[in-house]
């Protein structure tokens, strides 16, 4: 694959990714709305390998207490704030894992990636819901407050992720706005539910294309995955700092936009 290809193509699903603008339904337009080739299962797998690294190293003091977390509920100790946040964490992603086999072993997913007004419909319907959550008034819920029932909540919330155009990081934001969780503190909580859900599609994309891989393309993919990588850690830093005296609205507002142009031209 052309080198300019794997760089935009890892680049669109490093800024993409935490943005609440979907990088599925990006990753997927790019070869319906271009004439460049579609990456295939390993450039993605690749991609989302990058935005791992990105998100596990910006976050890295979470990751810590997560692993550490993970070792305290393998000895049966629940009641620290490290196991509560592990075990919130795996109760969130079960959801999210469920509906994606199902999908898959239906054959639904694929049948939905290749819909563009079903793209163009979940961009403008869940961007609309986004803005709407985002100006419901702030309740004083630090993220350090997640119970068990808001993770079961917030995983419902990130299981219609699966349907491309709604946006993982988007809808999980939504979720826990609604909630009254504050602005940084709802984004913290859906970057964190996104490294168990990446690692799971990662490997079960993984099962398609083991023993499948050409050595030269093992090259592309390290590429993709490193430009991914920085690309997702920028604008993980930017919107993390931006939030900080903005909305999402600017975001919402591109939702709408792109949207709107996808229903008009799977229509037109």
């Amino acid at each position: 694959m052309p080198l300019l290809h794997l760089i935009l193509l890892a680049i669109i699903q490093g800024v993409t990714e935490f943005l609440p603008i979907s990088s599925s339904a990006h990753l997927i337009l790019l070869p319906n709305l271009t004439n460049l080739q579609d990456q295939g299962q390993l450039i993605d797998v690749a991609v989302h390998l990058g935005t791992l690294v990105a998100v596990m190293t910006y976050f890295w003091r979470d990751m810590l207490r997560i692993l550490n977390g993970l070792l305290e509920l393998s000895r049966r100790k629940v009641n620290s704030a490290d196991a509560q946040l592990a075990l919130c964490l795996i109760v969130a992603t079960v959801p999210a894992v469920l509906f994606g086999l199902g999908l898959k072993l239906t054959g639904f997913d694929l049948a939905m990636r290749d819909n563009v007004a079903l793209i163009g419909w979940a961009m403008l319907g869940f961007g609309l819901l986004l803005w709407w959550a985002d100006r419901t008034a702030d309740r004083p819920k630090p993220a350090t407050e997640w119970s068990l029932r808001q993770a079961i909540i917030l995983g419902l919330w990130q299981a219609l992720a699966l349907i491309p155009g709604t946006s993982r990081s988007g809808i999980t934001i939504t979720g826990a706005r609604l909630m009254g969780y504050q602005r940084r503190d709802a984004a913290r909580l859906s970057m964190l539910m996104s490294v168990p859900v990446i690692l799971a599609a990662g490997g079960l994309s993984s099962l398609d294309v083991i023993g499948k891989v050409e050595t030269a393309a093992l090259g592309d993919a390290a590429i993709a995955a490193g430009f991914a990588a920085v690309s997702a850690f920028i604008a993980l830093g930017l919107m993390m700092r931006l939030l900080k005296s903005i909305s999402f609205t600017p975001y919402v507002i591109y939702r709408v936009i792109l949207g709107a142009g996808l229903i008009l031209w799977a229509y037109l």
